[in-house]
């Protein structure tokens, strides 16, 4: 039943006596909270929106200006200030009448404009043919699209009011409203915390999506009253004497459960209404938190426990911030009750949620930002976990996304920076591909326009369209640039071939080797499977394409042969060293050996190694497929000495890996997380990005053997949006 303020405005008129009474029931309202109220402020948005909304009716033929008086009452139940109050009256006459936004920012101020602006933006959201699944995007992106949660307190008592009095509409119409309110709009105030809102919504909600369910729990309810207002009656009798008793000081009152809560009930657990044994609750408010705890052991003397019955959200609150001691007792009879029991404070917020944050202190000033933080940080820290509505919402949660409507009105989550081919992408391949033109709210806008909280994408395609390499300047997700790369790999495989040919060619003749020799068919195999392609002409297309370097294919080309070295004259050391570096190297024969390792090829453990005797500096232990070893057997063969590793615990040597990726949001992130599981060292790091969206990163990493270094490599090889991983020769300490 509507409050008795309600009905009395219902059925006022817009001028006159009636009129100038409904707005005193709401300055009465806030004075009762607020007694420093500017009345001003509030009678002239109640002007304002009067005027705006003269000769308006509601479908009800109610003057439309009942409809911003009842939000703003409900505003007004929930102790907001009177910012919010006043932008409640005026929410409507941006979208509904001539008032131009400018208008009410020179009349009313930033913060009122401000905040009618995020209802105006919220109200233009389409929310019919809404599917289960999407809910959670809706509520995600209305909070988004609000960022000040004062809109959202506004929108919630405007679809409340629209729920009050929906039988106006047609009944598909009343379906779809009731719909969308219980996947969306009541969950949104259950996590803010509004139980006063909340239950009101579920109950208005179930009248229309189930009439004869919601009339029968009502009938069943209206039975069992006398009943039952007995027994709580003599539960709290009960309660308070031994309150008392035990000199604690509480109000005590009942409270039912309401429609929705015993319909769900009976739904999920399969029972009837007569079955369910907890219809009442008694709800217990003190001064202290001690005495929550004090009056809780009371209860528990005073009644039986009932095992696994109870919950403390005080020590853990809800993530909306709810705390409360709840417990479950068995009366004489077998009769069972829920017992709550909580202090003033957390009754507030038990009621307001996130409104409790905007109510007034003494000396009229609301809380300030910085102490609504914990709340916000709690908000964050801890996930709501309700069925399909596991969701985090605060102010800033969702700045780093974007959220988009298809033309059926499903919701798409973008990265923020978007763009209609981002869009057209995610939507399907095929969609992406021939995407020609794409409208936004109806309106042709440049592939390149940045997408909106909101808009309405629609994406125009032709068979003849085809990507355009310059598309990947402004796409914002990996996916997109990927597909793009992927469509023109196919489309020029054989011109790409050719020229990963020339530039395979090329690097051959710069390390000075031959590419037949090099280049063999089971060789480019094994190479193209460490790169993630599935041939060895895949891997060649990917370098004439540009996606692998034709140096990182060499090398691992090269790292596949390790020939074996010419005969050697063994020679011992010239140089003795004492504490020589152990690098688990021994030369054969000799021993006290100063070796060093050479940085033009940097081996590791399991690498084919050979010592060159240098002029006063030791052995300098290079790979045996070092390019510079092949100019010292030319030259230089006496120099050369066979070494041998040797098992060394605890010993790790500097090796480089470079990395060409696709940037992305994590991707260092990700990388990290491997070195950190394989417990690799990171010696140095160069990184740094392309104009074309390519990262690049140069890693000195200890490593303990070839082994080592391959596991990493491959691991790394398996990451999303990786194009090559490769070892090079010279690291950069």
């Amino acid at each position: 039943m509507l409050p008795a303020w309600q009905l009395q405005m219902a059925t006022g008129a817009v001028k006159g006596e009636e009129s100038a009474v409904n707005i005193t029931h709401l300055l009465d309202r806030i004075e009762a909270y607020h007694p420093d109220l500017d009345p001003g402020l509030l009678r002239r948005a109640f002007s304002v929106a009067s005027d705006a909304h003269a000769g308006q009716t509601r479908l009800s033929g109610d003057p439309y200006i009942t409809h911003p008086l009842a939000v703003a009452m409900t505003l007004a139940e929930l102790e907001l200030d009177e910012a919010t109050i006043a932008a409640g009256l005026l929410h409507d006459v941006v979208e509904d009448t001539g008032v131009a936004s400018q208008v009410v920012r020179e009349e009313f101020g930033e913060e009122i404009a401000g905040l009618v602006e995020g209802v105006t933006k919220l109200s233009r959201i389409d929310f019919r043919s809404q599917r289960e699944h999407q809910a959670e995007n809706l509520r995600k992106m209305l909070l988004a699209m609000a960022r000040d949660l004062r809109v959202i307190f506004i929108k919630l008592a405007d679809r409340l009011h629209n729920m009050r009095t929906l039988q106006a509409l047609p009944e598909e119409r009343r379906r779809e409203v009731a719909e969308e309110t219980l996947q969306v709009f009541a969950p949104l105030a259950d996590r803010l915390g509004i139980w006063m809102l909340k239950w009101e919504l579920e109950d208005c909600s179930l009248r229309y999506l189930d009439p004869g369910g919601y009339q029968a729990v009502g009938r069943n309810v209206k039975r069992t009253r006398p009943e039952r207002e007995r027994m709580i009656g003599e539960a709290i009798r009960q309660i308070r004497e031994r309150l008392e008793q035990g000199g604690i000081t509480a109000e005590i009152t009942g409270r039912p459960k309401h429609f929705y809560s015993i319909y769900q009930k009976m739904q999920t657990q399969k029972v009837d209404f007569d079955d369910i044994r907890d219809l009442e609750a008694i709800r217990i408010v003190v001064d202290s938190i001690p005495d929550c705890y004090e009056a809780l052991g009371l209860v528990h003397d005073l009644w039986v426990p009932i095992k696994d019955m109870f919950s403390d959200y005080i020590a853990k609150p809800k993530p909306n911030g709810y705390r409360s001691l709840h417990t479950k007792v068995m009366r004489p009879g077998g009769k069972v009750i829920e017992v709550q029991i909580r202090t003033r404070e957390m009754h507030r917020t038990a009621e307001y949620g996130w409104a409790a944050h905007w109510h007034y202190k003494e000396g009229g000033r609301p809380d300030k930002l910085e102490e609504r933080l914990p709340w916000l940080r709690q908000l964050l820290e801890h996930p709501y976990d309700r069925d399909s509505r596991q969701w985090i919402e605060s102010l800033d949660l969702f700045k780093d996304e974007v959220f988009v409507f298809t033309p059926q009105r499903d919701v798409i989550n973008l990265p923020a920076g978007s763009t209609p081919v981002d869009f057209a992408y995610r939507i399907h391949t095929d969609i992406g591909n021939h995407c020609s033109r794409a409208k936004a709210n109806g309106e042709i806008v440049p592939l390149s326009y940045t997408l909106q909280n909101g808009d309405v994408i629609e994406i125009i395609t032709r068979s003849n369209a085809r990507p355009s390499l310059d598309w990947r300047s402004f796409v914002a997700t990996p996916q997109a640039k990927t597909r793009i790369n992927q469509w023109y790999r196919r489309q020029r495989r054989d011109e790409s071939i050719q020229h990963g040919r020339t530039l395979l060619h090329e690097e051959c003749k710069r390390v000075s080797v031959e590419p037949a020799e090099l280049m063999r068919p089971e060789g480019m195999g094994k190479v193209a499977r460490r790169f993630n392609y599935h041939s060895g002409e895949d891997l060649v297309a990917a370098v004439g394409f540009g996606e692998v370097s034709a140096e990182a294919v060499i090398n691992r080309l090269r790292d596949l042969l390790e020939p074996t070295p010419r005969p050697m004259v063994l020679m011992p050391s010239p140089v003795r060293a004492q504490g020589a570096l152990r690098l688990g190297i021994a030369a054969q024969g000799v021993s006290d050996i100063l070796f060093r390792l050479s940085k033009c090829c940097s081996p590791v453990p399991g690498d084919a190694i050979v010592g060159y005797i240098t002029r006063g500096k030791g052995v300098a232990v290079h790979r045996v497929s070092c390019p510079n070893i092949s100019h010292i057997i030319e030259n230089e063969p006496q120099r050369l000495i066979r070494v041998a590793w040797t098992l060394s615990e605890e010993t790790y040597y500097p090796a480089t890996v470079e990395i060409e990726a696709l940037d992305r949001v994590g991707l260092l992130s990700d990388i990290t997380a491997i070195l950190s599981e394989s417990k690799t060292n990171i010696r140095s790091a160069k990184v740094r990005t392309r104009k074309d969206g390519r990262a690049h990163m140069e890693l000195v990493l200890d490593i303990q053997d070839i082994q080592h270094l391959r596991r990493l490599t491959d691991s790394l090889n398996e990451l999303p949006d990786i194009i090559s991983v490769h070892r090079v020769g010279i690291p950069q300490t």
